[in-house]
């Protein structure tokens, strides 16, 4: 399945966003070759609309994010941005439509989209970035939304958006020193260095490193050994860990609880395979 493409003039017109089904796997792909696969206000509400539909998909468990032609997203279109500000009215928010509050459904697939697209949205499957190339300012911010980042060896990070005085506004101050502790952070937050991938694997930034032009297969082997786990438990065990964040650890024990009780019969069933000789010496 692949959709994202439509009849146009001379032929057929790419989207600025695909998608298409391999096996239990959803591959979203951002393609704007033109700006590095920078995204516009249409290419954000895009993203936002794929993951949304993955979300609710029942055949996709595990979705895999890429950048098309050989970087996975420069961050917002400046070129956008340029003229955004030559139409700003000093009596109208133009911003108004990205507003939102704690309490309008940002944890889950009903709230409003981020700048970026999908920055906001807290969705009940993984997601693994396959990052290549340039991945800066709100492109980085979009791989810290993901749940996991294989990353090619000569790809970087880096808060580029410093430069120009364009803030972190799609979760990167949040998710930043959540991943990497406050220090680090500062260190790429208030500098906008470049981080390449030896350094990135380093601090935690990424999680896997891979040769040049192999992210895309990597992230989709392992997007598939997610997809064949049991996927009650592994849900639940991913739930509970970003649940973790907003609670005292009294609370984040017993909320862990509860959510992983309602997988200990398909555990012990697990356990049962176990002992009679499935997945021993750590084999999956």
């Amino acid at each position: 399945m692949q959709i994202g493409v439509k009849p146009g003039i001379m032929g057929t017109m790419t989207l600025p966003v695909t998608t298409r089904q391999q096996g239990p796997v959803r591959i979203v792909t951002l393609d704007r070759a033109e700006v590095r696969n920078a995204v516009d206000a249409d290419t954000a509400r895009q993203l936002y609309d794929a993951f949304v539909a993955f979300d609710a998909d029942p055949d996709a468990r595990v979705a895999v994010f890429h950048g098309a032609h050989g970087h996975f997203c420069a961050g917002w279109d400046l070129q956008a941005g340029a003229r955004m500000a030559q139409h700003l009215d000093a009596d109208v928010d133009p911003f108004a439509a990205l507003n939102f509050s704690p309490q309008s459904g940002w944890a889950d697939t009903s709230g409003p989209a981020g700048p970026m697209g999908p920055s906001r949205l807290r969705l009940s499957k993984p997601v693994i970035a396959a990052i290549s190339g340039a991945a800066v300012a709100g492109g980085m911010e979009l791989a810290l939304w993901c749940d996991m980042r294989v990353m090619e060896s000569d790809a970087y990070f880096g808060v580029f958006c410093r430069r120009f005085g364009v803030p972190l506004i799609d979760g990167g101050t949040v998710r930043l020193p959540r991943l990497i502790g406050m220090s680090r952070a500062m260190d790429l937050i208030l500098t906008g260095r470049k981080v390449e991938a030896a350094e990135a694997l380093q601090m935690g930034l990424c999680n896997r490193v891979v040769p040049t032009g192999e992210a895309l297969a990597c992230a989709i082997a392992l997007a598939e050994q997610l997809a064949a786990f049991p996927q009650q438990t592994m849900l639940a065990d991913r739930a509970s860990a970003y649940a973790q964040w907003d609670l005292d650890m009294p609370h984040a024990l017993h909320q862990e609880w509860e959510r992983g009780k309602a997988c200990i019969a398909a555990g012990l069933e697990g356990a049962a395979r176990f002992a009679g000789g499935a997945g021993r010496h750590g084999k999956f």
